[in-house]
């Protein structure tokens, strides 16, 4: 039989990567002479890429983001963010317990995240967790992302799994919304960076703290 698989999301679920996420961003929208924004400013975007902080930070200081000077900055950011990994990001308490309760009851575990694949892996290498998972998805490893549900299958496929002996988790609405087209059962954390209450999304199931993440509740999810 297929091992079960449990699927997590990386910004704000796994990681809290938001410190440096906005130590990033500033350098970026320094080049452009505009004044530092934080994390208040930025909230749900943080989990939502590159593109979408830094237009953001634009549109607060009153400035267009010119189209052409796009590629530039994104590859500022990128190179900013790549040489200074992992700065301040740390798994959410609970966490590695959590990972080491569902591989030592036979889980495969898996990260399927919008970030840039590149990004992702270096990130979790720099943390000593690339092994835990046997497979790590971003949001140009296939040409579709969260929330459309080839992401999320692909990822299982990836991580030779089942999708009907798969769990989501997530903080965010593309994190329900993905496993919800997928036809996968979904577990959402409060603590991540979505601009809505986790309960408001209505995944399959909420919990406060990685301490709650058993295989037991994870069987009994899947198995719903």
């Amino acid at each position: 039989m297929t091992a079960p698989l449990v699927v997590f999301d990386l910004d704000g679920t796994l990681i809290d990567t938001a410190p440096d996420l906005v130590a990033s961003l500033n350098y970026t929208i320094a080049a452009a002479d505009l004044e530092p924004v934080t994390y208040a400013d930025l909230t749900h975007l943080v989990g939502h890429g590159a593109r979408a902080m830094i237009e953001r930070s634009f549109a607060l200081r009153g400035k267009p983001l010119v189209e052409e000077e796009y590629p530039a900055m994104l590859q500022r950011f990128i190179t900013f963010y790549s040489d200074t990994m992992p700065g301040e990001s740390r798994p959410y308490p609970g966490l590695l317990a959590a990972l080491d309760r569902l591989a030592a009851a036979g889980f495969r575990l898996a990260v399927c995240t919008n970030k840039m694949e590149g990004l992702a892996r270096t990130l979790l290498g720099r943390l000593g967790m690339t092994d835990r998972f046997a497979a790590i998805t971003g949001g140009d490893t296939f040409t579709v992302r969260k929330p459309d549900a080839a992401h999320l299958l692909g990822t299982v496929e990836r991580a030779s799994g089942d999708p009907r002996r798969t769990l989501m988790v997530g903080d965010s609405l593309n994190d329900v919304l993905v496993a919800r087209n997928a036809g996968i059962p979904s577990l959402g954390v409060p603590f991540g960076y979505s601009d809505a209450p986790i309960e408001s999304l209505d995944p399959s199931h909420i919990i406060r703290h990685f301490d709650e993440l058993t295989p037991e509740l994870a069987h009994l999810l899947i198995d719903r």
